[in-house]
C-alpha cells in the first residue's frame, strides 16, 4: 500500500494499519503471503525507489533503452508521474527560473512528467501494443517492404530528440501480422532514450518475436538533435543504419532487393 505525504514520498505501510487507518474492519488476520508483503516495519520510500528494488529483486535491467513496465503496478504510474513531477520542479528551480511567478512555467513541471511517462518515453512504462498475428495461409515467400515509418526517440546522451524514418523489409515465415502493426510497433521501441544502432536492434527483436519472418531488414534515417542543436550544430547531417537477418543476410540478390525498393519508395523525413 502506497500513501503520500508532505514530501512526496510513499509510505509502505503495514496491511493492519493501513485498514485501521482508514476505519476498516476485519475479523481475519491476512495470510502468510500477505504478511509477508506488508508486514514490514513501517518505512519512507519513493515509488520509483520500490519500482527499483522490484526489477533488482528480480534481477533485470533497466537501462535507459529498457522497457520495464511488467514491474510497475496499476496505479503505480500516477504515482510515479507526480513525483517526476516534483523532481522537473527542482530543476527549474536549480535553473534559476521563476516557477512561481512564471506565468509560462508555472505548470511545466506537471506538462514535462506526463510528457516523458505518457508519451515520449511511454515505450518504458507501457507494454507493447496488441498485435494479432495471422497464418500465412496463401504461402506469400515474396519479400515486401513498408516505409517510410516515422519514429521519434531521445538521445540517451543528452535527452534530446532524434527524429527520422524506418523502413521494413519481410519475406513472410508462416504467419503473417497487419502492416499498420510495424508503425505501432516501431513508435513502441522508439519511444524510449536511445543510441539509434541499439533502437534498429531492439525493433528487429521484437518483429521477430511477432511474425517469425524467415528474412527481416530494417533501415532507419534520422536526424539527432544531440548533433544539430548542440554540440557542433550540423542542422543537415543524418545518421543512416540497418539490420538484416535471416534469408536477407544470406541472399545478396535479397538483400540488393530491399534496398532497391527503399530507393523507390518517397524519402521521408519531410519535417524538415
Amino acid at each position: 500500500m502506497y500513501r503520500q505525504n508532505s514530501t512526496s514520498k510513499y509510505k509502505v505501510i503495514k496491511f493492519a494499519d493501513y485498514f485501521s487507518d482508514n476505519n476498516f474492519m476485519t475479523s481475519t488476520l491476512p495470510n502468510d503471503n500477505i504478511k509477508k508483503t506488508f508486514g514490514e516495519q513501517i518505512s519512507n520510500k519513493l515509488i520509483s525507489e520500490i519500482i527499483r528494488d522490484r526489477i533488482k529483486l528480480n534481477k533485470k535491467r533497466f537501462h535507459a533503452n529498457d522497457n520495464i513496465s511488467a514491474f510497475i503496478n496499476p496505479g503505480e504510474l500516477e504515482i510515479l508521474q507526480r513525483e517526476v513531477a516534483e523532481k522537473v520542479r527542482d530543476l527549474l528551480k536549480s535553473l534559476v527560473i521563476d516557477i512561481d511567478n512564471d506565468h509560462n512555467s508555472q505548470e511545466t513541471a506537471e506538462r514535462v512528467a506526463k510528457m516523458y511517462l505518457q508519451e515520449v518515453f511511454k515505450g518504458r512504462y507501457h507494454k507493447r501494443p496488441n498485435v494479432t498475428d495471422f497464418p500465412n495461409a496463401k504461402k506469400l515467400d515474396e519479400i515486401y517492404t513498408l516505409g517510410p515509418i516515422s519514429v521519434r526517440s531521445a538521445c540517451s546522451h543528452h535527452m534530446v530528440p532524434i527524429i527520422g524514418d524506418c523502413w521494413i523489409g519481410i519475406k513472410p515465415g508462416d504467419k503473417v501480422i497487419g502492416i499498420s502493426k510495424f508503425a505501432r510497433v516501431a513508435d513502441w521501441v522508439f519511444s524510449r532514450p536511445h543510441i539509434q544502432e541499439e533502437a534498429v536492434m531492439i525493433l528487429a527483436d521484437e518483429i521477430e518475436k511477432l511474425c517469425e519472418p524467415k528474412g527481416l531488414a530494417i533501415l532507419v534515417k534520422a536526424k539527432h538533435y544531440c548533433m544539430c542543436w548542440r554540440g557542433v550544430k550540423e542542422p543537415n547531417t543524418s545518421m543512416i543504419n540497418s539490420i538484416v537477418r535471416g534469408d536477407f543476410r544470406h541472399d545478396t540478390s535479397l538483400k540488393q532487393e530491399f534496398f532497391e525498393l527503399v530507393k523507390q519508395q518517397p524519402n521521408g523525413m519531410s519535417c524538415y
